[in-house]
């Protein structure tokens, strides 16, 4: 059955990153769009203003009337949806699925990694916009100054992150694919084996047609493994001397950072000046440089592009000044949710606010993920000056291990670090006002409806 005589499509984790983006899409052209999600969050809502009927909660019922059931790889093989679907026959399919059917037709650019591929997606995504090639951009998040406008462009280009999760981005077939990094992460997908891990990215990235080009962070051991092997035209870049790319000369201010990259092919020098703070993001500019510049963008307005980048929801989002309790504070969000991720974040905010203290209140996200990182999870959270951990979000995972939060802040206590466990909102602010001293730092950290607290701080505190 071809796309185009399906009419009814449903979503099951419809307001999950990696979705909320191709069910935008879908609706922009034209598909009656139904979906279920456990929690009403921003997405949810979003995509209710866009016309898609949304339920809170999973039932067989929701997909009483569609053609094509979506799911994510948040969603388990007992879903109830999912059961109801395979004894109805529908056709069921996993997101990446849907989004190569999308991408046919289009130039597409597709941005991979463990960690990264939300902000590289998205710097690509607003270089393209900005240079009036007017892209389609399929990202799990939202560009801070353009979350009202259209994701669905006009041009043959379509820019997409590529979900590594749970394998299925081997569906997709782009023609320039970014390799940010590769870290051991969703390793219970992977029989806990990171070589199986390693050897999916490069099929990924071995998937590139002969006209194509893989653009690779050398940095990353794995990842420069992988680049040595690949037979892909490629290209590397990082903070190595040895990258066709390279970055020196980097200089991280209170409002923005300063880096050269060095092209060694042209043995050209280019300066660039980014809002967004931190060493990883300095990585992920370099790559969205190298696609822009081989899509013939010129290099001004790619230096003008970065220079205006606002950043991304979620990804070390600054939501202003709050008065809490006596204690005037920063508010910061970020989604980063692995020890990698929360490490970078922490440098790129001490960089930033030098000498401010830090308080993070961060909600574990799997248990697998916290079983598995336990120990390097808390040699990161310990370069926080004060913590408080939430309830471990589960993502429809068992808990057969029996860990909690309870752990985190027992070990971390251990080491004389002050920590806290969060129950909930009403808890997490007692805590605040009690402790929070004027000029702190106040993150908000993780995957999970941790954004809802974020969200609620930014409301309640003035």
């Amino acid at each position: 059955m071809k796309l185009s005589k399906i009419k009814n499509i449903h979503f099951i984790g419809i307001g999950g990153v990696g979705m909320v983006g191709i069910a935008e899409m879908l609706i922009n052209q034209g598909y009656r769009i139904s979906g279920s999600d456990l929690v009403n969050n921003k997405n949810v809502k979003r995509l209710k203003k866009l016309g898609a009927a949304i339920s809170i909660g999973h039932n067989k019922k929701n997909i009483s009337n569609c053609d094509v059931v979506v799911f994510s790889s948040a969603v388990g093989k007992n879903n109830p949806e999912i059961r109801e679907a395979k004894r109805k026959l529908k056709i069921i399919i996993p997101r990446a699925e849907m989004l190569s059917s999308l991408m046919k037709g289009y130039q597409s650019i597709a941005v991979a990694g463990s960690h990264g591929k939300t902000t590289t997606t998205s710097l690509i995504s607003y270089i393209f916009t900005e240079a009036s090639l007017d892209p389609t951009y399929i990202i799990g998040g939202r560009i801070i100054g353009n979350e009202n406008k259209s994701i669905l462009g006009k041009s043959d280009y379509i820019i997409v992150e590529a979900d590594e999760s749970d394998g299925s981005f081997l569906h997709l077939n782009p023609e320039i694919s970014v390799l940010t990094n590769i870290d051991d992460d969703h390793l219970d997908f992977y029989d806990n084996q990171s070589e199986k891990l390693e050897k999916t990215f490069f099929n990924f990235m071995e998937k590139l047609p002969f006209f194509g080009t893989a653009v690779i962070c050398v940095d990353c051991k794995k990842s420069q493994k992988l680049f040595s092997k690949l037979s892909r035209p490629k290209i590397s870049y990082g903070f190595s001397k040895l990258s066709d790319f390279s970055i020196n000369s980097h200089i991280q201010k209170s409002e923005y950072q300063e880096f050269q990259v060095f092209e060694k092919e042209t043995n050209k020098t280019y300066k660039f000046k980014l809002k967004i703070p931190g060493k990883h993001n300095a990585l992920n500019a370099v790559a969205s440089f190298i696609v822009s510049k081989r899509a013939g963008i010129k290099i001004t307005k790619i230096k003008n592009s970065l220079a205006s980048f606002n950043g991304v929801s979620r990804r070390l989002e600054n939501k202003g000044n709050r008065l809490i309790g006596n204690s005037m504070i920063t508010l910061l969000d970020d989604y980063g949710h692995h020890p990698a991720e929360i490490k970078a974040t922490i440098s790129a905010v001490k960089s930033s606010f030098k000498k401010r203290k830090i308080t993070m209140i961060f909600q574990p996200h799997r248990f697998s993920r916290s079983v598995q990182l336990f120990d390097q999870f808390i040699e990161v959270l310990s370069k926080v000056d004060r913590l408080i951990v939430m309830d471990i979000y589960s993502a429809n995972e068992e808990n057969p291990t029996g860990i909690s939060s309870y752990d985190f802040v027992a070990k971390l206590v251990a080491k004389k670090i002050e920590a806290y466990h969060g129950k909930n909102l009403s808890s997490i602010n007692k805590i605040l006002e009690d402790k929070l001293q004027p000029d702190d730092i106040l993150l908000t950290q993780g995957a999970g409806n941790i954004s809802d607290i974020s969200s609620s701080i930014e409301k309640m505190y003035k």
